[in-house]
C-alpha cells in the first residue's frame, strides 16, 4: 500500500490518498486518469489553454509578420540595386526557410517529447523562438554575408522552435484536458493563430502611423531614401522583434508545468509520481512531491506489471505495421499535407483581393504600408478568425470527423468555382469566395488536422505521431510556396499588373480542388475522437471497439527498447 500524504480540503481534494490503498498499479492508473477525464471544467483548464495558446499566438505572429515586413526589407536593403523592391527569389527563400525549419522541429521535438518527456522539452522550443526572433530583428548585411542569408539562417532556427510547439502544445493540452471539452480546449489553443495574425497586422499599422511623416516624404519604394529609408529600417525590426514579447511572458509558465500524468504512467512508468502530479495539476502547482523511498519501491515492484507496452523501435513498427493503426497515421498525415498545399496556396490571391477592396498601393509610402496593414486586418477578421472560433464552439458536439469532411467538401467546390470560373468572376465575387474559403479552412480541416493527431495515438507515440503528421503539412506548405508560387507567374508579360501578373493562377486553383478532394478521401482513414478518452482511442479499454487483447499481453524485453535502463528516464521511448 502506498504511503498517504497530508493535505486536502473542500477546494483542493487529495486525489493521491484516494488511491493510496490500491496495490494494483493498473487500477491506480485507471482511477487517477479518470479524475482528469471527468474533472469539471475549471481555471486549471483555462490556464493550460492560455499557456499553450500564447505559443501559437507567437508562432502565427512570427510567420505572418514576414509577409508584412518583406516590402520593408526591399526598401531597407535593395534600395539601390532593385529600386526598393525585394527580389522574388530572396522573398521566397526567406519565407520557405521558416517552413523548412518547422519540419525539422516537428519531427525532432515530437520524437524527443516521447523520449525524455513533455515537461523537459516544453519551454525549450519557446526559448529557441525568442532567441531567433530577436536575432532576426538585429540582423544587417555585410560585405561577407547578405541579409538574405542571415534571415534564412535565423528563420530556419526560429522554424525549428515553431515546429516543436505543434506536437508539444497539442499533446500537453490533450493529456491534461477533460474528455468532455478536450476538442474545444485544443481548438482554442489553435485558434490563437488567428489572434497572432491579427496582432502582426496591428503592430505593422502602429509602426506605420508612428513614422507617418517620414514615410510621406517618398512617393514610392524607389524614392524612399534618407529619413524614409531609415524609418522603414526601424519599422521592419520592430514588427519582427515584437514577436518575442508574448513568448517571454509565457516562458515561465511553460518551464514550470507538471509532467503529464499519462506520460509518467505509460512511458516513465512511475506510478507514485503520476498520482502525485494529478493532484498537483488540480491544485495549480508545478509538480507533485511524492515520498522518494515509496516512489522507488513502487517502481521496482510494479513498473513491469503495467499493462501498457514499453516504447521502443520494435514496438513502434509492430504497432504501426498493423493496418488499423497505420491507416490512422496515414490519414492524419495525408489530410494535413493536402490541406496545407491549398491553405498556403490560397494566399497567392492576396494581392488581387486587396486590390479589389481598395487596400493596395497609394500616393506615398505611408499610404502603401497603411493600406497593406488594414487590408490584411480585414481579410483576417472576415474569414479566418470566425472560422477558428466556430470550430471551438462546435467541435465537441458535431465531432472532428464531420467538421473535417464537410470542410473538405466545401473547399473542393469553392476551388472548382474559383478555378474554372476565374476569368468570369469580378473582384467582389472573388473576394466573397476567398472569405468563404478562409472560413471553411478554419471551420474545417485546418483546425481538425491539429486536434485529431493529439488524441488518436497511444501515449508512448503520441508526440512523435503528431510531429510526423504536422511535418507532412509543412511539406505541403513548402510545395505550395516553391512549386505553385512561381508556377502562377508562368507566361507573365513585362510590367503586368492585377490578374495579368499571375496568368496561370486559375489552373493552380483547379489543381488545389483536386488536393481538397484527396483530403476528403484521407478523412475516411481517421477515427471520430469526440467524447472518447485517450485510453479508449489507444485501444486500452476493454469492451470498447478499439480494444486489442494482444497489445496488453505483449511485454517488451530490453532488446525491444533502444536502451536497457530501467530508471524511468532513459528507457522511456524511441531513440532518434
Amino acid at each position: 500500500m502506498a504511503q498517504k500524504t497530508s493535505g486536502g480540503n473542500a477546494a483542493f481534494h487529495n486525489f493521491h490518498n484516494d488511491y493510496a490503498h490500491i496495490v494494483d498499479p493498473n487500477e491506480r492508473r485507471r482511477l487517477a486518469l479518470a479524475e482528469i477525464d471527468k474533472a469539471p471544467f475549471g481555471w486549471y483548464h483555462v490556464r493550460a489553454v492560455v499557456v499553450a495558446g500564447v505559443g501559437f499566438f507567437t508562432d502565427a505572429y512570427d510567420i505572418f509578420a514576414i509577409n508584412l515586413a518583406s516590402s520593408m526589407l526591399g526598401i531597407a536593403f535593395w534600395q539601390r540595386s532593385n529600386k526598393g523592391k525585394i527580389p522574388s527569389h530572396s522573398d521566397t527563400a526567406i519565407k520557405v526557410a521558416t517552413s523548412g525549419g518547422t519540419v525539422l522541429g516537428q519531427l525532432g521535438f515530437g520524437a524527443l517529447a516521447d523520449v525524455v518527456g513533455r515537461k523537459r522539452m516544453y519551454g525549450i522550443e519557446l526559448m529557441v523562438i525568442i532567441f531567433a526572433t530577436l536575432a532576426q530583428s538585429l540582423s544587417a548585411s555585410s560585405p561577407a554575408v547578405s541579409i538574405t542569408g542571415l534571415l534564412i539562417f535565423w528563420r530556419v532556427i526560429m522554424g525549428i522552435g515553431i515546429g516543436g510547439d505543434y506536437p508539444l502544445s497539442s499533446i500537453i493540452t490533450s493529456e491534461f484536458a477533460t474528455t468532455k471539452w478536450r476538442g474545444a480546449m485544443m481548438g482554442a489553443v489553435f485558434a490563437m493563430q488567428g489572434i497572432g495574425q491579427f496582432a502582426a497586422a496591428v503592430v505593422a499599422l502602429i509602426v506605420t502611423s508612428g513614422f507617418k511623416k517620414s514615410l510621406q516624404s517618398a512617393k514610392g519604394p524607389a524614392d524612399c531614401s534618407g529619413v524614409c529609408q531609415l524609418a522603414v529600417d526601424k519599422m521592419w525590426r520592430v514588427v519582427i522583434g515584437f514577436g518575442a514579447v508574448p513568448g517571454l511572458i509565457a516562458l515561465y509558465y511553460r518551464l514550470t508545468i507538471p509532467e503529464t500524468p499519462r506520460y509518467t504512467f505509460d512511458v516513465a512508468r512511475d506510478v507514485e509520481k503520476a498520482n502525485s502530479d494529478v493532484k498537483a495539476y488540480m491544485q495549480g502547482r508545478s509538480e507533485g512531491q511524492p515520498d522518494g523511498i515509496q516512489r522507488l519501491q513502487t517502481m521496482a515492484d510494479h513498473s513491469e506489471n503495467l499493462e501498457t507496452p514499453k516504447a521502443g523501435w520494435g514496438d513502434f513498427f509492430r504497432h504501426y505495421g498493423q493496418w488499423k493503426h497505420g491507416k490512422v497515421l496515414l490519414g492524419t498525415a495525408g489530410s494535413w499535407f493536402f490541406l496545407d498545399v491549398a491553405f498556403y496556396g490560397l494566399g497567392l490571391n492576396n494581392s488581387i483581393i486587396l486590390s479589389t477592396i481598395g487596400y493596395t498601393g497609394g500616393s506615398n509610402m505611408y499610404q502603401v504600408f497603411h493600406n497593406n496593414a488594414v487590408g490584411n486586418l480585414i481579410l483576417i477578421c472576415a474569414g479566418a478568425i470566425p472560422g477558428y472560433w466556430v470550430t471551438v464552439a462546435t467541435v465537441d458536439t458535431l465531432g472532428r470527423k464531420p467538421i473535417q469532411f464537410f470542410g473538405f467538401v466545401m473547399l473542393t467546390i469553392l476551388f472548382c468555382v474559383i478555378g474554372f470560373a476565374y476569368h468570369k468572376l469580378n473582384g467582389h465575387q472573388l473576394l466573397g469566395l476567398y472569405i468563404v474559403a478562409q472560413f471553411f479552412f478554419n471551420f474545417g480541416p485546418n483546425a481538425t488536422t491539429f486536434i485529431v493527431p493529439g488524441e488518436c495515438f497511444p501515449t508512448r507515440y503520441r508526440s512523435t505521431s503528431h510531429g510526423i503528421s504536422a511535418a507532412s503539412g509543412k511539406i505541403g506548405a513548402i510545395v505550395a510556396q516553391v512549386v505553385f508560387g512561381p508556377l502562377a507567374n508562368r507566361g507573365v508579360k513585362p510590367n503586368a499588373t492585377g490578374r495579368d501578373s499571375t496568368p496561370w493562377l486559375n489552373h493552380i486553383m483547379q489543381i488545389f480542388a483536386l488536393f481538397m478532394f484527396c483530403g476528403l478521401l484521407t478523412t475516411f482513414l481517421i477515427p471520430e475522437t469526440k467524447r472518447k478518452t485517450l485510453e479508449e482511442l489507444a485501444g486500452e479499454v476493454p469492451a470498447t471497439p478499439n480494444y486489442e487483447t494482444g497489445q496488453h499481453e505483449y511485454k517488451s524485453s530490453p532488446d525491444h527498447s533502444p536502451s536497457g535502463s530501467h530508471d524511468g528516464s532513459n528507457n522511456i521511448g524511441m531513440r532518434t
